[in-house]
């Protein structure tokens, strides 16, 4: 052990507060790089948000079945056609694979803590006339909701002293609402490797146990994040984990320090047909010696 520790051993400043970790020689020489060249996602002109935290899944998340029967119910078309609108389809984080997902017919009933109806509540009886004005447009959602209302009013509303209605979503993330009809990169919290899918199509919702990345440029961070260099690269020095798993927490996937997106960058990567192409740019971007690109491809 006291050869090796001679052999192997470094001189660390430990001059600030940041979070550190025992590297060998080749790790500390990558991490220079990557930290020399790359830049932090905090930076970036990107926002990274938690899913939606509904307060009572059991009263939102319906399968398929269950929205057929509640646009069933509907008493006119006028009515299903808004009740669709606001029943829309929403990934799990397990959901959630590499550059796609897998669907489980899962929907989201879609009623913001801010919803059109809602009413100033320092108005005598605004909440009972909003939830008359919502069950007057939205019957069948009501009436499934109503089924679970002793729970929903149980949930904490002790947050900013705003109310919200008992038919309405926890309230949470009222600022980034609209950015789920973005385009989006979502990805699942807990996972074995990279599993980040680029939502283009602006279709999908994500849970609570998802994050989702709005911004510029998404087509390049996407393929920089599902590629095994970074994944090797955030779970040896910035990740939190969970025995074999690796949590991609908000504030410690913003501390990861990525090639900024430039006009040669964006071009090589986002043209990049294989996993391998996209590796060998990123070699090249880093400036790897062959003793490091061999750390990643052994890793």
């Amino acid at each position: 052990m006291s050869v090796f520790i001679k052999q192997e051993h470094t001189i660390g400043g430990f001059k600030d507060s940041d979070s550190w970790v025992i590297l060998s020689p080749i790790e500390r020489s990558i991490k220079q790089k990557i930290e020399s060249i790359g830049t932090s996602l905090k930076y970036w002109d990107i926002e990274i948000y938690r899913g939606i935290l509904t307060g009572y899944n059991e009263a939102f998340i319906i399968s398929g079945e269950q929205r057929t029967k509640i646009l069933n119910n509907c008493t006119s078309a006028d009515e299903r056609k808004r009740t669709e609108e606001l029943i829309r389809p929403i990934l799990r984080g397990r959901d959630i694979k590499r550059y796609s997902y897998h669907w489980a017919n899962l929907w989201l009933i879609w009623i913001p803590w801010h919803f059109p109806l809602h009413l100033d509540n320092t108005i005598q009886g605004a909440s009972e006339k909003a939830e008359k004005e919502f069950k007057k447009h939205y019957t069948a959602v009501y009436n499934h909701l109503i089924k679970f209302k002793a729970q929903l009013s149980a949930r904490n509303k002790a947050e900013t002293g705003i109310r919200y209605e008992w038919y309405a979503l926890q309230r949470w993330g009222a600022n980034y609402l609209e950015d789920f009809s973005k385009p989006k990169i979502l990805y699942q919290e807990l996972t074995q490797g990279s599993s980040f899918f680029y939502d283009d199509s602006c279709n999908f919702l994500v849970s609570n146990t998802g994050y989702l990345i709005t911004g510029q440029h998404l087509d390049y961070l996407i393929k920089l994040l599902n590629s095994k260099l970074i994944e090797v690269v955030y779970s040896k020095f910035y990740a939190t984990k969970i025995g074999s798993g690796i949590r991609w927490l908000s504030q410690n996937i913003k501390q990861l320090p990525l090639p900024i997106y430039n006009a040669s960058y964006v071009t090589k990567i986002t043209s990049a047909t294989t996993d391998e192409e996209v590796e060998f740019e990123l070699y090249r971007i880093l400036h790897l010696s062959e003793e490091e690109i061999q750390y990643f491809k052994e890793a």
